[in-house]
């Protein structure tokens, strides 16, 4: 990999755009001459600070991103942090994939963006960048890199998921157990992690709706062109898992030119936030490099 070309560290910063007038923010680590951009997107009931853990630098996707090379952007999904208050009006799926492209061009407009955008997805983020990447806008995406998904839920998540009683607003309440499936086995993450409110963020009501996306995950996987690799922790509690899951939903991706499952020792379901966090960055900011030659022409390799 191509080291950052500074002389300090890159750190992570906010940025908010005009996505078609909606207000969309972004945690953004940049450095100069980028290898790629990797544009993150968080899953439910958190916020872009996903990938940039408060208090803990060393799991930091931004900023081990940016250490290697790549701009790295931590995209606020649609209905999250600067447009919580536009949750009603991006109900449709197909809005939200505007969205998430227009806000890609707003951010990029006055960055340099290398070898181009590599896709990077966690859990209920995977709906958005699925269909990102079955897009005819998404033909561009160097690599996609979804993780925390799958196409059945284990039974034990069904159950505690389906017990959650609704607010005033409709909004659905914790029921009793979600931590330890959305999260997996605490033994797995440091306890100020595991503690910590702070990556977290109110969802907006079409997440509940969104849930049942992967009815279209075979749909969507055989239109996406760009390298696909997905990965699980082994300690995956909300999706079935294991060697033999993963080739399964790797196969699906049949238009891609190579797809592979990776399962990540000692992990659970928040992979980027877990004690292996660091390596499970490393795994995927190498499956970008290596998309990022491919997209090179062949006299830029000499």
């Amino acid at each position: 990999m191509t080291p950052c070309d500074t002389q300090s560290p890159a750190q992570p910063h906010g940025d908010v755009v005009d996505a078609d007038g909606v207000p969309l923010s972004a945690l953004v680590c940049e450095v100069p001459r980028p290898r790629a951009v990797v544009l993150a997107l968080h899953g439910g009931g958190t916020t872009a600070t996903y990938f940039d853990c408060p208090g803990r630098p060393d799991l930091s996707l931004l900023r081990l991103g940016a250490a290697l090379g790549f701009t790295v952007i931590a995209l606020d999904r649609p209905g999250y942090g600067a447009s919580e208050a536009y949750a009603e009006k991006v109900r449709d799926p197909a809005r939200r994939v505007d969205l998430g492209f227009a806000a890609l061009d707003a951010l990029l407009a006055h960055r340099p963006g290398g070898a181009g955008v590599f896709l990077l997805a966690h859990s209920a983020g995977c709906e958005l960048a699925m269909r990102m990447a079955a897009d005819e806008r998404g033909r561009d995406l160097i690599g996609l890199e979804i993780a925390g998904t799958g196409l059945e839920h284990n039974r034990s998540a069904v159950d505690t998921l389906d017990t959650a009683e609704r607010d005033a607003r409709g909004r659905p309440l914790r029921p009793r157990g979600l931590r330890e499936v959305l999260w997996g086995p605490s033994r797995l993450y440091a306890p100020e992690v595991y503690d910590d409110a702070a990556i977290a963020g109110p969802s907006p009501l079409y997440e509940a709706e969104a849930r049942h996306w992967v009815d279209e995950f075979p749909q969507l996987a055989a239109l996406v062109g760009a390298p696909v690799q997905v990965s699980l922790g082994d300690h995956e509690t909300v999706w079935r898992s294991g060697p033999a899951e993963l080739d399964r939903l790797a196969a699906l991706f049949t238009g891609s030119p190579r797809a592979r499952g990776h399962e990540q020792a000692g992990a659970g379901h928040n992979l980027s936030l877990g004690l292996t966090a660091r390596a499970y960055h490393l795994r995927v900011l190498s499956f970008a490099e290596e998309c990022a030659v491919l997209r090179e022409p062949e006299e830029g390799r000499r």
